[in-house]
């Protein structure tokens, strides 16, 4: 799936035609359905059922996440080229950014398979979010199209704004491992496996196959505490912030005191009902990628098929614009 409006892709103006020139470059074999005219839905199954062992998401993490919620428990591998802002889970499976560099090292990279995480039956391969953070996402989408400098200023001048005026919220968290308690809390994340601390590294995950989901609780926001957390992140220590509650869960029920909430999922917002009940599915997507540890014998058998593929020299069956 090709998403023009990504940021990488329209600040570099890659077009579908660009795009498909350049695995013909590549000396790849695919499919590219332009259709966009479609319901997203239809597209991706219509490159289910063309039979290609691997599907390729050209966009951010929205659009990788819209197509891996098709291929869960699926012999078809998803493939990533990094076309979004921040192209998170990309740098977390060691995909090159570069357009150019990822096409061309396709067919190098190995099926292997990673957790997948859900929220009332919706995937998310990353994380998802509920309190403050959603409402400054949508405003982000709100102002996509102005890549100026003005518009640029507007949405940090709107976020810190925001910010200013977030007030805690009271959650119930119920976890088999340690029961029911109630927070106050600014935000909640729900992680799918842990950030790692590190040096430079932000949002960053060394492992996609733990078999569990991590809970933050940020009990405090202010700019001084962002700023505080980013510099810790940039010097790697930001675990132990005061400002910060994290624990690792296979499974979490959150509630509000509203039936319904604004949850960010891979950095798409969309309102769900509560309460939000969170699960692990581990290993559950089989995906193109440099190797991050030898695969099981379990993570090999259920991506025979793109292993198949990628021999070929075929990684890049399907192509789907959206």
């Amino acid at each position: 799936m090709f998403n023009s409006r990504a940021g990488t892709a329209a600040t570099l103006g890659i077009t579908a035609d660009i795009l498909a020139e350049k695995f013909r470059a590549a000396g790849l074999n695919f499919a590219l359905d332009a259709n966009d005219g479609r319901p997203l839905d239809e597209r991706i199954g219509k490159g289910l059922q063309s039979g290609a062992g691997v599907i390729v998401a050209a966009g951010g993490d929205g659009t990788a996440t819209a197509i891996a919620s098709a291929l869960v428990e699926t012999d078809t591998s998803l493939a990533l080229l990094p076309f979004g802002t921040a192209n998170l889970l990309a740098r977390d499976l060691g995909i090159p950014l570069d357009v150019d560099e990822a096409i061309a090292t396709l067919t190098e990279m190995k099926p292997q398979r990673i957790d997948v995480g859900e929220v009332n039956g919706r995937v998310f391969l990353h994380k998802a979010v509920i309190g403050t953070f959603p409402g400054i996402a949508a405003a982000r989408e709100e102002m996509r199209g102005d890549r100026t400098l003005l518009g640029k200023v507007r949405f940090a001048r709107r976020s810190i704004r925001r910010i200013g005026r977030a007030r805690r919220m009271a959650v119930e968290i119920d976890l088999p491992q340690s029961g029911r308690r109630i927070a106050c809390v600014h935000s909640v994340a729900i992680a799918n496996n842990a950030y790692d601390e590190g040096l430079g590294r932000f949002f960053s995950r060394q492992r996609l196959d733990r078999g569990t989901l991590t809970l933050y609780l940020l009990k405090r926001l202010s700019i001084v505490d962002l700023t505080r957390l980013a510099v810790e992140m940039l010097l790697g220590r930001w675990r132990r912030d005061y400002a910060l509650v994290i624990e690792d869960v296979t499974a979490a029920v959150i509630r509000t005191w509203r039936p319904e909430a604004d949850v960010m999922i891979d950095g798409e917002v969309e309102r769900m009902a509560m309460p939000l009940s969170f699960s692990i599915r581990p290993r559950a997507l089989c995906v193109i990628a440099p190797a991050i540890g030898e695969p099981t014998e379990a993570g090999s058998a259920s991506c025979k098929a793109a292993e198949t593929k990628a021999a070929d020299g075929k990684a890049a069956d399907a192509v789907q614009q959206g």
